[in-house]
């Protein structure tokens, strides 16, 4: 099973509290294991203009308006840019199933600030992993639901509605889930 481009969907009841109504797009998977980014959890307090000031970039008219994201528990002091596939960085961009891509090198940033980057983009510290296996038990035990990233979700300004929005997108009610997993 290749999650690559898929989003988790967190399900009630996951236990771990950094990862709840959480909409996570998985930017890698293989059997070495997995990581992406929490799309739908900004910080407080955090905003690209604080960032590019952090690493000297002087942000230009043009630079967008952006807060930053929790991308996940694991090296919250690292960027990540995640964008629509029509971007790519002239340094390293992980190509991630054509329609995102992944850049983590300040290029993007210094675009960004440009007004020259990517047209949608999150800009997120930290990022979500998993080891070999451990994704796929955590879908076994009813942790996480999968689903189809579309671009307009991922991108969705409105980051409080986007873990309803993936559930619609597959037909399910908030309302009806449980935090037990059922097995025939």
């Amino acid at each position: 099973m290749d999650l690559t481009g898929q989003l988790l969907i967190a399900m009630p009841g996951m236990g771990d509290p950094r990862f709840d109504h959480s909409v996570v797009l998985i930017c890698a998977h293989s059997d070495e294991g997995a990581m992406g980014l929490i799309v739908n959890k900004p910080t407080e307090d955090v905003k690209l203009a604080d960032l590019l000031e952090q690493v000297k970039i002087t942000a230009g008219e043009e630079a967008p308006e952006l807060g930053v994201h929790f991308g996940g528990p694991v090296e919250t002091g690292r960027g990540f840019v995640l964008h629509g596939g029509e971007y790519r960085s002239a340094l390293n961009t992980l190509n991630v199933s054509g329609r995102f891509g992944l850049t983590a090198t300040l290029d993007v940033l210094e675009d960004l600030a440009a007004g020259k980057g990517p047209k949608n983009a999150i800009v997120a510290l930290g990022y979500s992993g998993w080891g070999p296996g451990q994704l796929e038990d955590e879908i076994s035990h009813n942790g996480w639901l999968t689903c189809a990233a579309e671009t307009d979700l991922v991108f969705d300004p409105e980051n409080n509605a986007k873990w309803e929005a993936a559930l619609q997108s597959m037909g399910v009610d908030a309302l009806l889930l449980s935090a037990e997993a059922g097995h025939a």
